[in-house]
């Protein structure tokens, strides 16, 4: 462990769901074959002006909102000039002088304790295009230039790599909850930089600040600010701190390091000025207050429900809210007459483990909260045993048919009393000696009798009832 203190901030980006891209009618959709989701204005074709997509705006407020930040009175936007190839205008669209939110804070949960983390700005840009580099070429896909891009900047608040990436948890779920983006790290959705310094405990100023650019996971990212930290710390540790330059640095997959990009000595100058061919529109507020009505249940709100109302465990809430989908599917099980803790044990113990075997999402899962209920049902009643409900549960997914279609009367469990008695009664009468020893202190023989009435019924007894008749024939 370090004997620094790490100080951490992060820069995240996130694509955000809409028709078409953020200033053209291109189609924003994520598609693996190159240059299919292409307009000129995209490729910066001469004569070509961009136009504010309003939905893009409206979810990029609904965040703000939910960021707890400050709105502007005015939507405008600036030119970010730097020419780089994947950037053909030789500027980007973003928001510098006016973002979209300021000042905003969010609440996280890290290992037990919780923290706020404050967030200086969030602002929507365009996203530029993404290249592709070979040994003799690099090619330039165009289908991201232009996508929604929505820029969140924390101040320098986090302390570890574990609160960093509970942080960017957080964030995802938000984005997936609030139906912005989807928020997948596979399709380069979600992408961060990251800013990390360390200090002694007493210092009062910040150390020298190194930024990890374009980290496009959250356990690359912890390993890159855990790496980062133990470096500048070995180099504190050796008396050559002027070695601890502000640079630029990349993330390396195969080595778990960090390695120089390009030197940052002064913040660069990329000369931002009004974007001109946009002009500013008035943010009303009553459209701020529509906006607000759209704020779904967040996941912390959700979990909170879980815990309070329907009285699940810390870890099973967590595990629940950590996917929409997953919260979803529970939220309509426990609306449909299901007990919560049922179906939570359901959800986490075979529908989360099934999904990851069959690599499927829950959207595609056959089993609909309504055909689990059927199930569940005949288990409380007693007509099948908790054996028999997961033999059904998995022959129904396997062979895509409802579960009613399985229990039938050559399945159901035997919960008449009076028979199980019967059965029961015949089977003490002919082990008189097992009974003498159960007496005798060799109570372990319980489980013997157990065994013999469910071979004599094929395991269809009641194994509650079973054990109920059985303790109080053999006590008697």
């Amino acid at each position: 462990m370090s004997k620094y203190k790490a100080v951490i901030g992060l820069e995240m980006h996130c694509e955000l769901k809409s028709n078409s891209k953020v200033f053209s009618n291109a189609c924003n959709e994520y598609s693996e074959i190159a240059n299919i989701n292409v307009q000129a204005l995209d490729m910066a074709f001469p004569g070509t002006l961009p136009v504010v997509n309003k939905e893009c705006v409206r979810k990029a407020l609904l965040m703000s909102i939910v960021l707890n930040c400050k709105q502007p009175e005015y939507l405008y936007f600036d030119r970010k000039n730097y020419y780089y190839p994947d950037l053909p205008k030789g500027y980007q669209i973003t928001q510098m002088h006016s973002p979209i939110g300021i000042d905003g804070h969010i609440t996280i949960n890290c290992n037990g304790y919780e923290k706020d983390i404050l967030i200086h700005d969030i602002h929507l840009e365009e996203d530029s295009a993404a290249l592709e580099h070979f040994s003799d070429a690099s090619l330039i896909d165009y289908n991201r230039s232009g996508v929604p891009l929505l820029e969140l900047v924390t101040e320098p608040c986090f302390n570890s790599a574990e609160e960093a990436v509970a942080f960017l948890e957080e964030m995802r779920r938000i984005y997936q909850y609030c139906d912005v983006s989807d928020a997948d790290t596979q399709k380069g959705q979600i992408r961060c930089d990251v800013n990390v310094s360390i200090m002694d405990e007493d210092a009062k100023e910040l150390g020298t600040k190194v930024e990890i650019k374009n980290v496009n996971t959250f356990a690359n990212v912890f390993e890159a600010i855990n790496y980062e930290i133990k470096r500048q710390s070995e180099l504190k540790d050796a008396g050559r701190y002027a070695e601890v330059v502000q640079e630029t640095r990349r993330f390396d997959e195969e080595t778990g390091t960090t390695k120089r990009m390009r030197g940052k000595v002064d913040a660069i100058d990329y000369k931002y000025f009004v974007e001109p061919n946009i002009p500013k529109y008035k943010i009303d507020n009553s459209w701020l207050e529509e906006i607000k009505k759209d704020i779904p249940e967040l996941p912390r709100e959700r979990k909170n429900k879980y815990i309070n109302s329907w009285h699940l465990s810390e870890y099973d809430a967590n595990i629940i809210i950590k996917d929409k989908s997953y919260a979803d599917y529970f939220d309509e099980c426990v609306n449909s007459g299901i007990d919560a803790k049922v179906a939570a044990n359901w959800l986490i113990v075979n529908i989360i483990a099934y999904l990851s075997k069959e690599d499927i999402s829950i959207k595609e899962f056959f089993l609909t909260p309504k055909l689990l209920k059927q199930i569940i049902d005949e288990l409380n009643k007693g007509t099948i045993s908790s054996k028999q409900a997961k033999e059904i549960f998995f022959k129904a997914l396997d062979e895509e048919k409802v579960p009613s279609s399985y229990i039938s009367k050559d399945i159901a469990q035997i919960s008449d009393k009076g028979a199980l008695e019967e059965i029961i009664t015949n089977i003490l009468n002919n082990n008189s000696k097992q009974i003498e020893e159960y007496k005798n202190g060799k109570t372990n023989l319980f489980d013997y009798f157990v065994g013999q009435v469910m071979k004599e019924t094929r395991g269809k007894a009641n194994p509650i009832l079973t054990k109920e008749i059985l303790k109080d024939k053999l006590d008697n």
